[in-house]
């Protein structure tokens, strides 16, 4: 094979691995077409991506080391139907909204776990803050799923409400909204963002 053909073929599966890679990486993190645009922005989307696995492992860690408390976890609503439903699966989605301007958060107690969805700009950093959030409060990530179109970014948690959690929805929204907000000082408290959702 000659060199031409050589590098010929060398720069169609450069091209065939950008392509993928570009496919692979959230839009916002790709200003340009261009191939250094490309791989900066995988580059970037890769290291939020070291910090969240980093903040995962640190938490395995710390809970592996630490034994299980004994007493039972506080229900984050009250779930016990009213005297005046006609069976006890009459309620089974309890949620809140916690919007701003920065953000829309929205948390809903579905069976055993907790569904959290924060819809926003794209904020560097941001789902390290949330989870850090989360492990204080003690809750357990079982899921996160990571959807962006433009500048634009949706996180989708399943969580496990942790044996030590003492938040009801409404203040596991405002918390995680405060982590949005409180470098620019809003919302100011809880009733001023938040609504519950029966």
């Amino acid at each position: 094979m000659s060199h031409i053909a050589v590098e010929r073929n060398r720069r169609r599966q450069m091209n065939e691995h950008l392509k993928v890679l570009r496919t692979l990486t959230p839009s916002f993190y790709i200003k340009r077409g261009d191939q250094a645009s490309i791989i900066g922005g995988a580059i970037e989307f890769i290291k939020e991506l070291q910090q969240v696995l980093h903040s995962l492992e640190a938490k395995k860690k710390r809970k592996s080391l630490s034994p299980s408390p004994t007493p039972s976890p506080r229900p984050l609503l009250q779930l016990t139907p009213s005297p005046t439903s006609s069976s006890p699966d009459t309620v089974k989605e309890l949620g809140a909204c916690c919007n701003s301007p920065v953000a829309d958060v929205e948390a809903k107690l579905s069976g055993s776990n907790v569904l959290l969805r924060t819809f926003s700009k794209r904020i560097p950093g941001q789902v390290v803050k949330i989870i850090t959030v989360l492990e204080r409060q003690a809750f357990e990530i079982l899921h996160l799923n990571i959807s962006s179109m433009e500048d634009t970014v949706l996180y989708s948690f399943v969580i496990k409400i942790g044996l030590e959690c003492q938040l009801s929805v409404e203040e596991l929204a405002f918390e995680v909204q405060k982590s949005f907000c409180e470098e620019i000082g809003y919302p100011r408290s809880l009733g001023d963002a938040c609504t519950i959702d029966g």
